[in-house]
């Protein structure tokens, strides 16, 4: 099961690349669009994390069956987190791809310019300028405010299955070092990070793919045996 980025949606090429290999090896695959975000109705600037994980929780329990290997990407790392704590009998392994685990409050909030957090405390919301889209994105007051409802860090992460990160090192979005943060709070033994020194933030080049495969196939081995 496939958690995309923040305003990012199924028709990336990481999704599509594991939605083919799961195909070819024969095994369920579900990618979704949670709501304000590509095919999904509802508008991008009323979401919150506990609305995305609200989302990600009816995929998991009405549409993927049996238990889940659940692949993160950035935002959808901390997604993956929230439904091993959701649903632990239900998540069998996270693959996370430089996953974003409390970003409103550990990245986003306290990278802001002071110009930007006052026009959030004062209006509302800030548009925040993006290379990944055509356009600013909004950031709102209420995004930042329920983010805190979710925060996993530092941890215990009360999860216990296989856990494998992937990070590239010049990742500006996230820090690498927010993977070893992460690994730190997670309660499991079975975790394990990546590093891809010439990687950026969407690590989605061929080699990249082909990493992120191999990391799932390594947890396939132990969540197919314990399922």
């Amino acid at each position: 099961m496939f958690c995309t980025g923040f305003k990012s949606d199924m028709t990336g090429g990481k999704a599509l690349a594991l939605e083919h290999w799961c195909a070819e090896c024969g095994r369920q695959f579900t990618r979704f669009d949670y709501q304000g975000h590509g095919a999904s109705s509802g508008a991008f600037e009323d979401g919150t994390i506990g609305q995305w994980r609200a989302d990600a929780l009816a995929v998991l329990d009405e549409v993927a069956e049996g238990p889940q290997v659940i692949v993160g990407s950035s935002m959808g790392g901390w997604i993956a987190f929230l439904l091993a704590v959701d649903r632990p009998e239900r998540v069998a392994g996270i693959l996370g791809i430089a996953p974003a685990v409390d970003f409103t409050q550990a990245l986003l909030w306290p990278r802001m310019p002071e110009a930007a957090r006052q026009e959030i405390t004062e209006n509302g919301v800030w548009y925040r300028p993006s290379v990944y889209e055509d356009g600013p994105y909004p950031i709102t007051k209420t995004l930042i405010d329920e983010g805190r409802n979710n925060l996993l860090l530092p941890g215990p992460i009360p999860f216990d299955g296989p856990v494998r990160l992937i990070h590239g090192m010049l990742d500006d979005a996230v820090p690498w070092e927010h993977s070893i943060t992460i690994a730190n709070g997670v309660r499991s033994d079975d975790v394990e990070i990546t590093m891809v020194k010439d990687g950026e933030h969407r690590l989605s080049r061929d080699r990249d793919i082909e990493r992120m495969i191999d990391l799932l196939q390594d947890i396939l081995g132990p969540a197919v045996q314990n399922a």
